[in-house]
């Protein structure tokens, strides 16, 4: 056995261990300058700070001064009953009164001899009848054994006879196989012929499709063009007649006309107190109020000449940045009014299309390319019903003719912008 001596505690049984780690942990709150690491145990309930801190209190104890002052507080506890052993010991090595070495020893050895295995003649007895036992046992397992592997040899055979049966069919199989094989490669390398076949009239249809769409383009340029030309025909054309009209007026000095047919009827409704002037009468496409009114009728139709408002509102700023404050910016004025919104930006000679977070009852289209967006915004006044409130915000006289033409009302960018930013 290891001598126990004053700074060791590897020589403690285990019981005394754990008692000693016990009554440190008792008297831990009032044992003065703790290590740190046990100051931190200190406040734990006792049963923790011995559970918890077993290993730092063992540690902490290696150090003699801090050893002393535990012993003085355990001395100041009351002593143990003399038949708890572990106890008895575990306070001695604490307090180190005079003779405490023989009370650790002699403790360790009771301890000890506690422990040692105690085998009477009754135990003999019954370990040699359980070892008959065990041999009657061993003798049974062999003559089972020997019937087994006659079993397992008679099973060998006949499954050496299965083995051979399976390897013909195995290789019955395997012909089989290789023929499928053959035939699969077969029909795979007639599939690649076909589909190669199909790619290559793929790519002539596709290109097919090209020089179409590209001939559709060319179509509605031509026929923009001729549209524009007509246009300007007819405006040279009612030119040509107003200054013929007032020419006419000048060589037969036509007086001027004052008043209207209706303005006897006027009076009269006026004088009758039932007339009530409009103010949309007298609004002008230039005008928030009318863009305001018309959008707060029922089931209201808002179309955007995108880039042409945002480089009226922002000329200095970027397309991307335009876009932005654009839908942004028509977002309350939608929330108000409730009108279907649509923003048509101009993408007709680009393949980008770069994304724009619309809020909420705003619809962001770009046009296809070949097709330029004032086309897209003319198609979308024609699709609307005779009937329907339709008003187009534009600054292209050119547009604003043709849509004004299928019923929609005109009204400049400033107007909108002087609408959305109140």
């Amino acid at each position: 056995m290891t001598a126990v001596g004053p700074d060791t505690l590897d020589g403690l049984p285990e019981q005394v261990r754990a008692r000693v780690v016990a009554m440190t942990a008792d008297v831990l709150p009032d044992v003065p300058r703790l290590p740190p690491a046990v100051r931190r145990v200190a406040s734990f309930a006792p049963a923790r700070r011995a559970r918890l801190g077993a290993g730092a209190i063992l540690d902490a104890l290696l150090d003699d001064e801090l050893r002393e002052r535990v012993g003085v507080q355990v001395s100041a506890r009351p002593a143990p009953d003399a038949g708890d052993v572990p106890a008895v010991a575990a306070r001695s090595w604490l307090v180190r009164p005079e003779g405490w070495e023989l009370v650790v020893t002699d403790a360790s050895a009771r301890l000890a001899a506690a422990l040692a295995p105690a085998v009477d003649d009754r135990e003999l007895e019954r370990l040699r009848a359980r070892l008959a036992d065990a041999e009657q046992a061993t003798r049974e397992l062999r003559a089972a054994h020997k019937a087994q592997v006659e079993e397992y040899k008679t099973e060998n055979t006949s499954l050496r006879r299965k083995l051979g049966e399976e390897r013909a069919a195995h290789r019955a199989a395997r012909a089989e196989t290789e023929a499928a094989e053959q035939s699969a490669a077969e029909a795979r390398r007639t599939a690649e012929t076909a589909t190669a076949a199909l790619e290559k009239d793929n790519r002539r249809l596709r290109a097919q499709v090209e020089q179409l769409e590209a001939a559709e383009a060319r179509g509605r340029r031509d026929a923009r063009a001729e549209r524009d030309e007509a246009s300007l025909r007819a405006r040279l054309l009612l030119e040509t007649v107003i200054d013929a009209a007032n020419g006419l007026r000048r060589e037969l000095a036509l007086p001027t006309v004052e008043g209207a047919p209706a303005d006897r009827v006027e009076a009269d409704v006026a004088e009758a107190g039932v007339r009530t002037p409009s103010s949309a009468g007298v609004l002008g496409p230039g005008s928030a109020a009318l863009l305001e009114q018309l959008l707060a009728m029922p089931r209201s139709r808002l179309v955007v000449d995108g880039y042409n408002v945002s480089k009226t509102a922002w000329p200095t700023s970027s397309l991307e940045a335009q876009r932005l404050r654009l839908v942004g910016a028509l977002a309350p004025l939608v929330a108000r009014t409730g009108a279907e919104t649509t923003v048509v930006f101009d993408a007709a000679e680009t393949d980008h299309r770069p994304p724009v977070t619309a809020p909420r009852g705003v619809k962001v289209l770009y046009s296809p390319r070949g097709v330029i967006a004032d086309d897209v915004i003319r198609d979308l006044v024609a699709a609307e019903p005779t009937g329907r409130v339709v008003v187009v915000v534009t600054g292209d006289r050119a547009v604003a003719v043709d849509v004004t033409r299928d019923g929609a009302r005109v009204v400049v960018p400033e107007a909108l912008l002087e609408l959305v930013a109140r």
